[in-house]
């Protein structure tokens, strides 16, 4: 009785192991260089925003960009470079930071690749210092060669 007992007890085992081992998500591995080219993107598109390079910025997208945002709603890209030039205008010189440690990226196979993060954006409101740290989700497309957004997740503002 007790033998059977243990018995069932590891087939149980081995039946939990198994369906738990079929269950093992399959991530796709993120290289380092691909890591340091959506890092570098990452870069390069920032710099244009905190210089309000509005065309330099304004590349790094694609046409068909789909921003989402927890308080705004799905917003198109017309909206979304409207919203951005009466940002540039305004006289609190908002500016972008990528928080250290925070980048994840993950390839997206025959598209381009996932960057996860936080970042800071700072401004100057009423002569005090502002800083807000947010989390988003941005989808790289890869074409031609040339790295640009096509979607973008903002949120936990």
């Amino acid at each position: 009785m007790k033998s059977k007992v243990i018995l069932n007890a590891l087939l149980l085992i081995s039946l939990m192991t198994l369906a738990l081992s079929a269950q093992e998500k399959k991530v796709a591995p993120t290289s380092l260089e691909l890591y340091k080219e959506i890092e570098q993107a990452d870069s390069i598109m920032f710099q244009a925003f905190n210089s309000q390079n509005m065309e330099k910025f304004q590349t790094m997208f694609t046409e068909d960009l789909e921003w989402f945002q927890d308080n705004g709603g799905l917003i198109p890209y017309k909206t979304v470079f409207e919203n951005f030039g009466n940002t540039f205008k305004n006289e609190n010189k908002l500016s972008r930071e990528l928080v250290k440690g925070s980048l994840e990226v993950y390839p997206i196979k025959d598209y381009g690749a996932i960057q996860i993060g936080k970042h800071q954006f700072k401004h100057t409101e009423n002569g005090k210092l502002e800083i807000g740290t947010f989390k988003f989700l941005m989808i790289w497309q890869k074409k031609d060669g040339l790295w640009r957004i096509s979607r973008v997740i903002s949120y936990d503002h």
